[in-house]
């Protein structure tokens, strides 16, 4: 094959679709054995080494590339090998967290102390594809790109010690057979940039079925958060036509539901991006198409302030859903802090249409909207920002609190929710700062925020984690997972104590206004 396409096996597992198992390649081997981690990685099908299903970023350059080149396989990591030929000339490989420099990882791993699954099977497939091109004594290409590419020219040195030829950071697909041609001939740097991004139109449709039915329906965001990188790229919306195709190829191959990928699902089709008021119609008529060919579709990623802005949004995608106490609409949300000026210095758009004074509001009440109509955020925070003060970690713990209180007063069964804490990584025009350092920067603070967050997780899994369909491999895994969990919170406690900090103190909730509606 002339140009084979991969990714490591965090990237390729479906982790027996566990509650928030997606989050076990972030851990190092010290904290999740490896034969446990070897039990629960079930890695996705494939036909004679071709992924049946793969990572969406895959299946979108598999689409650019099949443009001009005739030989194009997306592999199964574990059977690179069988396509790897004399006319071979690209093996390409997308990571998103190679080195275990991700915000999740961070926390996990002592701040990057411990090594990663994540940059355990990646390295280990950098080394096995470059131990069988010196063995084979072949003379094809190693380019890795993607989401987490940023890391390797963040450490260039790993660069050269696992024989990576090229490394491409950026959106490729207007670029990406130029800079293939480029590399073929010998003209292309190591460290390539693609400039710009490419238009709607520059995106190709995807050809072949991609994992969880993931389909993209924006790209960009354009809110502007100085901590993001996709928020400060320009958005650009899939027409209608295209999404469908993709939903239908995915379809075709036997997928019943949709993930609808985009950074955050309240702005697609925006047109007011002055007060970011969402185009609830568009957002409406895009889950109505794709529910027409799916029985099942939910969001990756959504804004709180948008949630709220358009409940309407939020009532009819349950609708059209069937949702209820046991199907769930299930989103990702960046809650980053409770503090309202922290907020307005790293992303005062983040919280438009409403004002950043008004942040924990929206935060609660946003929250109320989710689940009066079945949807569950998963929200996550940030650990470290810069110019976070202590009265800021304390605030965003005490906010944790007060949405766990008053929406069970409020909702009962249906109050559900968790946050995850990030470690603070330097991205988007945050770049220049430094890493959190989770072993050395932990204070009182920061403590209790991670305490609260993981503490209310706990609870979720405690209290049947509402967005999990029961079944056998959810019963016999949540006890461990459980426990897991109450092993974290014990390690806190005693570390805190040791500190002289009691994180099993009550903090007083925070005074915020519930408004129902």
């Amino acid at each position: 094959m002339e140009i084979i396409l991969t990714a490591d096996e965090t990237l390729t597992t479906t982790y027996r679709d566990l509650p928030l198992a997606d989050f076990l390649g972030c851990a190092p081997p010290q904290r999740i054995p490896p034969i446990l981690y070897k039990f629960i990685d079930t890695q996705v099908p494939h036909k004679n080494g071709r992924l049946t299903f793969a990572p969406y970023s895959l299946r979108k350059i598999e689409a650019a590339l099949l443009k001009s080149y005739k030989d194009v396989v997306v592999a199964h990591p574990q059977h690179i090998e069988k396509f790897i030929k004399e006319d071979t000339r690209i093996v390409a490989v997308t990571t998103m967290d190679p080195l275990g420099l991700g915000p999740v990882t961070m926390i996990f791993t002592e701040g990057g102390r411990l090594p990663s699954y994540t940059r355990i099977k990646f390295t280990s497939l950098i080394k096995k594809i470059n131990k069988y091109r010196q063995v084979k004594g072949l003379d094809f290409k190693i380019v890795v790109g993607g989401p987490g590419a940023w890391q390797l020219e963040v450490k260039e040195d790993e660069i050269e010690e696992l024989g990576i030829d090229h490394l491409i950071i950026g959106e490729t697909e207007h670029q990406i057979i130029k800079v293939f041609r480029e590399i073929e001939d010998g003209y292309a740097d190591k460290i390539i940039h693609v400039k710009g991004w490419p238009s709607a139109d520059e995106i190709p449709t995807i050809v072949n079925p991609s994992y969880k039915g993931m389909i993209e329906v924006m790209r960009g965001c354009g809110r502007g958060c100085k901590f993001c990188d996709p928020n400060i790229r320009k958005a650009r919306f899939y027409p209608m036509e295209k999404i469908i195709e993709e939903v239908e190829v995915n379809s075709r191959a036997g997928q019943s539901s949709a993930w609808l990928h985009s950074e955050d699902i309240f702005n697609y089709m925006i047109e007011d991006k002055k007060h970011y008021q969402p185009n609830e119609d568009a957002v409406i008529r895009l889950f109505r198409e794709v529910l027409k060919r799916v029985d099942y579709a939910n969001p990756t990623h959504g804004n709180v302030s948008g949630a709220l802005a358009a409940p309407r949004i939020l009532e009819k995608v349950a609708e059209l859903n069937d949702a209820n106490l046991h199907r769930w609409v299930g989103i990702q949300v960046g809650l980053e802090t409770a503090s309202p000026t922290l907020l307005e210095k790293i992303g005062s758009n983040k919280v438009k249409p409403f004002d950043a004074s008004e942040w924990p509001w929206v935060l609660l009440n946003g929250t109320y909207a989710f689940n009066k109509y079945f949807w569950f955020p998963a929200y996550t925070t940030i650990v470290g920002l810069p110019g976070e003060t202590e009265e800021d970690e304390i605030n965003t713990a005490r906010l944790i609190i007060t949405m766990r209180e008053k929406l069970r007063e409020e909702l009962g069964e249906k109050a559900h929710f968790i946050v995850v804490p990030l470690a603070f990584v330097p991205m988007g025009l945050l770049k220049g700062e430094e890493f959190f350092d989770v072993d050395n920067q932990l204070t009182p603070g920061r403590l209790l925020h991670i305490y609260h967050a993981w503490r209310q997780i706990l609870w979720e899994l405690e209290h049947g984690f509402r967005i999990v369909k029961p079944g056998i491999v959810s019963f016999l895994f949540s006890p461990l997972i459980k426990l897991g969990l109450k092993f974290i919170l014990r390690g806190i406690e005693k570390w805190a104590a040791r500190n002289g900090v009691d994180v099993k103190k009550p903090l007083e909730p925070m005074d915020i206004k519930l408004e129902r509606f």
